[in-house]
């Protein structure tokens, strides 16, 4: 666990990046020791970049590591992100370990390099050749709400129909798959799985216990 003087630490260096490269420069820090467990957004510089605030929940890249992934988190370095708004993020993600080696806080840069971007493609038919372009890089979307939605579409594909014609044991399978992929440490994912499945939040605890029959 980090003490409070390294939190204050990258703070400290959150703002002093974030001051050196510009307000297209967005620092964020994750403490993934708070109480809520849910890995919120302790401090944030130049937020209006993603319109993200403190105790906001982390992105999808972040949140698609720590709630999936069985391995330690490892950094992620210039990779590219796209905003809610459209923006195009040169992003890195790197994991702050304490002396026993265990992530204790998240560093994040995303830097907006939509008109560097524009830019570049106005240069590019001046200098360009016939030579092809190599393929461009995945670009993921910065929102947690995404990956929420993407694991829900998984657990219906799982079920094969529709929640309408689903029996409760597709239900209970459908439930179980989102627990185990973490989608309930997203958020107040359980108030919108539980819409979704037309269940109660009740219901929905019940299903994540409930045994089923091999097939």
């Amino acid at each position: 666990m980090l003490e409070e003087h390294q939190m204050n630490m990258l703070k400290q260096i959150a703002a002093g990046l974030a001051s050196q490269f510009g307000p297209n420069c967005e620092v964020v820090l994750h403490d993934l020791e708070d109480s809520s467990g849910e890995c919120a957004i302790a401090h944030i510089e130049n937020g209006h970049v993603s319109g993200r605030k403190v105790g906001d929940g982390p992105s999808k890249v972040v949140a698609e590591q720590l709630f999936r992934g069985g391995e330690a988190p490892q950094d992620h370095l210039a990779y590219l992100t796209r905003t809610p708004d459209g923006k195009i993020l040169k992003s890195s993600t790197l994991y702050i370990r304490d002396s026993g080696g265990k992530a204790g806080a998240i560093l994040s840069i995303n830097y907006d390099i939509s008109a560097l971007l524009m830019i570049e493609n106005a240069l590019s038919g001046l200098v360009s050749t016939d030579a092809s372009n190599a393929p461009a890089e995945r670009i993921s979307v910065l929102n947690v709400n995404d990956l929420l939605d993407d694991l829900i579409e998984q657990s219906v594909a799982l079920a094969g129909k529709p929640v309408a014609l689903m029996t409760k044991d597709d239900k209970v399978r459908a439930i179980q798959f989102l627990n185990r992929h973490g989608a309930f440490l997203i958020t107040k994912s359980g108030d919108k799985v539980a819409r979704y499945f037309g269940i109660s939040k009740y219901t929905l605890y019940s299903y994540i216990d409930t045994k089923l029959q091999e097939e």
